[in-house]
């Protein structure tokens, strides 16, 4: 399957994809992120540069080299609402995946109350926070909380402590509001990629379940389905599609 043919492809509650950033915001190409997702057993790629680090690269050819989707995405960097907003209208329209970058208050309020971003990436990095009337207007507007992996993996000490504290918060809170949730180790490079069953190891280790663990890697999966129908020829508004997608979408439910 390939970010070009949104026809193809398996039931994305079984697909397990990784959101990487790749050069020029990362230190490894988009081919050698596939590469590697590959042979962890990853069924696909999420390309979730900033964006202002945008980068080329031949999703269909990549996809098909490695037998992995790739799909492009963006990850939204702002230091205040107003400019966010511009570019998540920006993005929106040529983006499948979109996501806001966090780690302040206004930042994180911001991408729960608006629809049209996917992912509040990193919500709790730097000085970012989490509550319950966040939770909740994420809950109600579809914006998932990244469960991002990367600082326990590759901190120590204090950041690391940190890291978990801040997870482990995160954890409950969008337990306590039913809210939607992705994972990923937020891998800059190759090296940086870990398998499934690894993540579930570091996950269960830090109070999650398995299951929580895999379900958020396939949630990447959902997010890109349910996008590209959206932007296919088959949507006609919201909530009403073309009888064969109609019946993907009752599927989903």
């Amino acid at each position: 399957m390939t970010e070009t043919d949104p026809n193809r492809r398996r039931d994305d509650r079984d697909r397990r994809f990784e959101a990487v950033h790749a050069h020029p915001d990362g230190e490894a190409t988009v081919a050698r992120h596939a590469s590697t997702a590959a042979e962890y057993g990853f069924d696909g790629i999420v390309v979730r540069n900033h964006g202002g680090a945008h980068t080329e690269f031949g999703a269909a050819e990549i996809a098909e080299t490695y037998d992995v989707d790739v799909v492009e995405g963006v990850e939204i960097r702002a230091t205040d609402p107003s400019r966010a907003s511009g570019f998540v209208g920006n993005h929106r329209r040529s983006k499948t995946v979109v996501a806001v970058h966090g780690g302040s208050a206004a930042i994180n309020r911001f991408a729960v109350e608006q629809p049209a971003v996917d992912v509040l990436a990193h919500p709790m990095a730097g000085d970012g926070d989490v509550n319950h009337v966040l939770a909740n207007a994420a809950a109600d507007n579809g914006v998932r909380f990244e469960f991002s992996l990367g600082r326990v993996l590759r901190t120590d000490g204090g950041r690391r402590v940190q890291a978990i504290r801040g997870l482990r918060k995160l954890r409950e809170i969008v337990e306590d509001a039913d809210a939607p949730y992705v994972v990923s180790a937020d891998p800059e490079n190759h090296l940086q990629l870990r398998a499934p069953r690894e993540l579930v190891a570091v996950g269960e280790v830090l109070g999650f379940s398995a299951e929580q663990i895999r379900a958020g890697l396939s949630e990447w999966g959902r997010i890109v389905d349910r996008n590209r129908r959206l932007a296919s020829d088959a949507f006609v508004e919201p909530g009403v599609f073309r009888e064969s997608v109609a019946e993907d979408e009752e599927n989903d439910r």
